[in-house]
């Protein structure tokens, strides 16, 4: 919609300039009647929810509103004729006036409106924030001496009884706690209680309760490029996927006993709906790498799914042959891995995924489908929110339908939880979707 509000503006400004020129005159009463005209049907398709307003909208409405105004003013002052007409005057307006559109335009053309993806289950879903504080850590990316903050976000199902299985998700580098909000709000419909966490500085940016923000903190964020563009050797790589690790599952560790702390003793009803026997872990890329790691690393975790991330955990740096080997260690909790083609691509050839195989007798239980045409940000629901950012982030487009993926991708998360978590079924993903 937005490109088309874009070409329909520009087509006017040109038109309309190539008109006045023909002619020689300002047609100044004309322009302020279409401008007013404008503004009332831009009103009337956001009251009839044609246009669902947002913050995409704002600098639209703000400057569709004032040039109806300004219009009006002018008609009611009948100041139409008084300037002589010139053509370098109308040129320079009409590109004066394509510029601001761009201008305006650029968030809805960034982040267009979309339909979201359905959601299936009986319950009406609710949210909530909230930010804990680690006292038992130090803040290392700040010099401050502050405790550690994470930021959560819950989905659960509102006025519902409960008790509902708990799920951790951990988004990716440079990802935010909603990332995949249309799998959280579609597991939350069909009774799970589903906790998002910021990672603080591995985040594009988090915001406390208290409205203090954090970006992405930029050594990391070199790090993360260099590790990409194999600038570091693979045991300075290891070195780095630990750190990385630690931060993310230290995170993971202090929300889910947070919560199961306040399980106990808070009367909040979020906390109080929570199953504290069922607990699941799941994440996108860097992320499910650190699911993956809780899966093993605590015994109340019952269900990881991983997408599209490496088995870092998995991972043993080999210093005699200077390379990577898969652990010999058998996983036992009950995984399910989702895979697009940029990793699925790699399981073979690529060392960080050599725990990833299909062919790790280690993971003989575990469950593998790969999403064909798809790729690493299809699986999140920036691909909707955002396309074009989408698309650029990950190195093009994915041939795979967008909505058909992140709906297929949110109702196979749906049945593994609810048959490793509540019972209910049975498990048989295709191998390819």
């Amino acid at each position: 919609m937005g490109i088309l509000l874009l070409l329909m503006a520009l087509n006017f400004e040109i038109v309309f300039a190539i008109y006045c020129m023909a002619t020689k005159q300002n047609h100044k009463k004309i322009k302020n009647w279409i401008r007013i005209a404008v503004f009332i049907v831009f009103v009337i398709l956001t009251v009839s929810s044609v246009i669902v307003w947002s913050f995409r909208w704002v600098m639209l409405a703000i400057l569709l509103f004032l040039l109806a105004v300004n219009g009006t003013v002018s008609l009611i002052l009948k100041k139409t004729n008084i300037k002589q007409y010139k053509t370098s005057n109308i040129v320079w307006k009409s590109i004066m006036m394509i510029l601001t559109f761009v201008f305006v335009l650029s968030p809805v053309i960034i982040f267009p409106q979309h339909q979201s993806p359905k959601v299936t289950g009986e319950y009406e879903v609710a949210t909530a924030t909230d930010t804990y504080i680690d006292k038992n850590r130090i803040e290392e990316f700040t010099d401050k001496g502050d405790n550690r903050i994470v930021n959560v976000e819950f989905w659960y199902p509102k006025n519902a009884d409960g008790p509902y299985p708990l799920l951790v998700f951990s988004h990716g580098a440079y990802g935010i706690k909603t990332s995949n909000r249309s799998t959280y709000t579609e597991l939350a419909s069909h009774g799970y209680v589903v906790v998002s966490i910021d990672h603080p500085y591995h985040s594009f940016y988090t915001r406390s309760e208290d409205g203090t923000v954090a970006m992405i903190n930029s050594d990391f964020r070199n790090e993360f490029e260099n590790t990409n563009k194999g600038v570091y050797s693979n045991e300075e790589r290891y070195n780095i996927i630990q750190k990385w690790m630690k931060l993310r599952t230290d995170d993971m560790n202090f929300v889910i006993d947070t919560i199961l702390t306040k399980a106990k003793s808070d009367n909040d009803p979020i906390y109080q709906h929570i199953n504290t026997e069922k607990i699941g872990v799941f994440g996108h890329s860097m992320g499910g790498a650190a699911s993956v790691w809780l899966g093993r690393a605590r015994d109340d975790v019952s269900a990881v799914v991983n997408i599209d991330a490496p088995f870092f955990s998995e991972l043993v740096y080999n210093k005699a042959d200077d390379n990577f080997v898969a652990s010999s260690k058998a996983y036992t909790t009950p995984l399910f891995n989702i895979y697009s083609d940029d990793v699925w691509d790699q399981l073979d050839s690529t060392p960080i995924y050599v725990a990833n195989k299909l062919n790790n007798k280690q993971f003989e239980g575990a469950y593998t489908t790969h999403f064909k045409g798809a790729k690493h940000l299809s699986l999140t629901d920036l691909s909707l929110f955002s396309p074009i950012l989408a698309n650029i982030l990950q190195g093009g487009k994915a041939d795979i339908d967008k909505y058909y993926c992140i709906e297929t991708e949110n109702e196979l998360i749906l049945k593994f939880f609810d048959f490793a978590l509540k019972g209910i079924g049975h498990f048989t993903p295709k191998e390819t979707y």
